[in-house]
């Protein structure tokens, strides 16, 4: 059981920890290599401001981001503000020629229906004779006026109804 313990010549072992070290060298210059490629990276990333801090540039976003969530709410508000009085605009506009008296004339009367999106507006009537032309204005609520409307007053409104 005798085991035999050869040792390593010192100039082998000094050219093995050369050549080690040599290794250890080359990958240190390596890495340093990529260390100021990522220094640069980063430097660029940050606009070159040398005093720049990441957590200041971080809170500086975020507050970016408040004030724009901020206006985003004034701006959506403002669109339904818009939105609400556009309804109550009168922009529903229709309008129907006929003859009022079948015996005579032409397509010379008119009923003129202008209402919002609610229905709610105004109906203007011209009944056009030979000598001269009546006009008749009537309030009308969803569809509705308190006062009598003719055929022809109600067809301009179903119309309108229907063309919005």
């Amino acid at each position: 059981m005798g085991e035999t313990i050869t040792q390593i010549p010192t100039e082998v072992l000094l050219l093995g920890v050369g050549i080690i070290f040599l290794i250890f060298l080359i990958l240190l210059i390596t890495l340093w290599v990529k260390l100021n490629k990522l220094r640069k990276s980063y430097k660029m990333m940050l606009n070159g401001d040398r005093d720049a801090d990441i957590e200041q540039i971080l809170i500086r976003m975020q507050e970016k981001g408040n004030t724009q969530e901020d206006q985003m709410a004034k701006i959506e508000h403002t669109l339904q503000q818009m939105q609400e009085r556009m309804r109550g605009m009168k922009s529903n506009i229709q309008i129907l020629r006929y003859n009022a008296f079948a015996e005579s004339g032409s397509d010379l009367s008119f009923s003129i229906a202008i209402l919002d999106d609610s229905q709610s507006g105004v109906i203007l009537s011209g009944i056009h004779n030979r000598e001269q032309t009546y006009v008749y204005a009537k309030p009308v609520e969803q569809g509705l006026s308190p006062y009598a409307l003719s055929p022809e007053e109600k067809e301009a409104i179903t119309r309108c109804v229907l063309k919005s």
